[in-house]
């Protein structure tokens, strides 16, 4: 089995662990991250489905274009995290900045999408920079407390942390995908696979973290 394949099929059968920690630590957990458990959940539907579509193959040999998918994947997204950070952000200026760069991305997003069959390299560019923004946003206040607390028990820290890794690691891939060869596209999608077990990983201690009295 060639070492891409191999990564593909880890990297989608690890979108599990986040689900079953979200499980197991359920009752404690709170609103946040139980939208965090709900969007991934969600999340690991999207990538089974297409996952299930390169098994599958049609009289043409190849798989099913899943761009569509993609594209519904990457609004989606927009509006997860949209709302989230505006829920974590404390002051009203970094509200009003989330919700302005969200209606911009989400702008772009819906511009792009006129052309469902087309991978969506511009929608994931504008998403993983809107992300990581909004991340870096969100750390700037976790280090900057109203109280001294431990960021590195917090579950909302974690999450940060997955969302800035997987963002700032592929937005580069994103940006040039679609200018790759196809017959090399395999070698490149490795680092997606890589990066998103990484990620899946850090959302898992996200959910199993004890929920912490906090003004964050």
């Amino acid at each position: 089995m060639l070492v891409s394949v191999l990564l593909m099929n880890i990297s989608v059968v690890s979108g599990l662990s986040p689900i079953l920690a979200a499980a197991y630590n359920y009752k404690r957990l709170d609103d946040l991250m139980k939208w965090l458990a709900s969007f991934l959940l969600i999340s690991t539907v999207f990538d089974w489905s297409m996952w299930l579509s390169y098994q599958f193959k049609p009289h043409t040999g190849h798989p099913l274009n899943t761009n569509p998918v993609l594209h519904a994947y990457v609004t989606l997204s927009i509006v997860f995290f949209s709302l989230i950070y505006y829920k974590l952000f404390r002051s009203s200026v970094l509200k009003i900045i989330t919700l302005a760069l969200s209606a911009l991305a989400m702008s772009i997003v819906l511009y792009y999408a006129r052309h469902p069959l087309d991978y969506p390299s511009v929608s994931n560019t504008a998403l993983s920079l809107l992300l990581i923004i909004l991340s870096l946003s969100y750390f700037y206040q976790l280090l900057n407390p109203q109280t001294f607390i431990h960021i590195e028990k917090q579950g909302l820290f974690w999450f940060n942390s997955g969302v800035l890794f997987y963002s700032a690691v592929n937005i580069f891939l994103f940006m040039l995908f679609s200018r790759i060869p196809d017959e090399d596209k395999a070698d490149y999608y490795v680092i997606f696979s890589i990066t998103n077990i990484i990620t899946n990983l850090i959302y898992t201690v996200a959910l199993l973290c004890k929920p912490q009295k906090t003004d964050l």
